[in-house]
């Protein structure tokens, strides 16, 4: 593959996109404008105060606590006088707890990279799959889009409306076909084409439906017929609106495929933006993009002090 991209984005403009998108959060989590009480340190309702905002947004009970517990020591260590300072100290933990999964995908490690995209109905997939298209489009590479949602007929139409809007070509075959076979022809297609990335859509399917699981681990062992690395990511798309649940779906599609990252959407219409932090200590996967609006540009690399600065509306350094 000649042309690798650099996935880290335009920092500018992906800072000021978040601060937009992350916008029902930030109302969900307000830091304190003063300290509680005179005493010139923080004290027990400071961090009480902090840690009920940072359940409301939805960080969940135990990344809260350790938030908290940190704040504690830092302060029988370093003397926070102020709520600046209180502020500082936070960014610099949320920081330390994403950063680890700041993992942008190395596409340069196939011919063809093959995208296999999973989620529930709704979270936000096919949507992402053609903003995924034009992202990498963006990078001068060759894209193709597999429409393995072989369930909805609107999957398969949507999916072509993007490969349309984008100049993509897009495999698809009959309503009810073989998911797996879908897949396979896209991918022989891809490589005999030269194509760098194959984006391949599956049907949305909740972790506890074991025929339909069973189904996604079919899809696999066929692509590996062709190639025995690919998928060479498996690509889970959680909508942030589900908040804490968003860690058992992660988890279990993780047991059953193996998932390689995640993509979080529609974080511009939730007030739970703060899973991301639960689920960057809990599944200990890498944070691929954020889908920030409806827009076809509202797709971005995850990058972890972007993401808290504009959390605590911060300017970014």
């Amino acid at each position: 593959m000649e042309n690798t991209p650099n996935l880290a984005g335009t920092k500018g403009s992906m800072f000021r996109n978040l601060r937009n998108g992350l916008r029902k959060t930030r109302k969900s989590f307000k830091l304190p404008t003063s300290l509680k009480k005179s005493s010139n340190k923080v004290g027990a309702e400071d961090l009480k105060e902090i840690e009920i905002q940072l359940l409301s947004c939805d960080v969940g009970v135990p990344v809260t606590n350790e938030i908290v517990e940190n704040l504690l020591s830092r302060q029988s260590i370093n003397h926070i006088d102020s709520v600046e300072k209180l502020r500082l100290a936070l960014r610099e933990d949320l920081i330390k707890i994403l950063t680890p999964v700041q993992l942008p995908m190395d596409i340069s490690s196939a011919e063809t990279f093959v995208i296999l995209m999973v989620g529930t109905n709704g979270s936000g997939k096919t949507t992402t799959v053609g903003k995924l298209a034009k992202y990498f489009i963006s990078k001068n590479l060759k894209v193709m889009l597999a429409a393995g949602d072989t369930f909805r007929a609107a999957a398969t139409e949507q999916l072509c409306e993007w490969g349309e809007r984008n100049s993509v070509p897009v495999i698809s075959q009959h309503q009810g076909a073989d998911s797996a076979s879908v897949i396979y022809d896209a991918l022989a297609s891809a490589r005999a084409r030269g194509i760098d990335v194959l984006i391949a859509d599956t049907a949305g399917r909740l972790h506890n439906q074991d025929h339909l699981m069973e189904e996604l681990k079919k899809i696999i062992r066929v692509i590996k017929k062709l190639d025995d690395q690919a998928p060479h990511e498996i690509m889970l798309v959680l909508d942030a609106g589900i908040g804490q649940n968003g860690l058992l779906q992660a988890k279990e599609f993780n047991n059953v495929v193996g998932l390689t990252g995640l993509t979080l959407t529609k974080l511009d219409g939730t007030a739970k933006g703060g899973l991301i932090f639960a689920l960057a200590k809990s599944v200990d996967l890498p944070i691929r993009f954020l889908g920030l609006g409806e827009s076809s540009d509202d797709l971005h690399p995850f990058l972890a002090t972007e993401f808290v600065d504009a959390f605590l509306e911060l300017e970014s350094t």
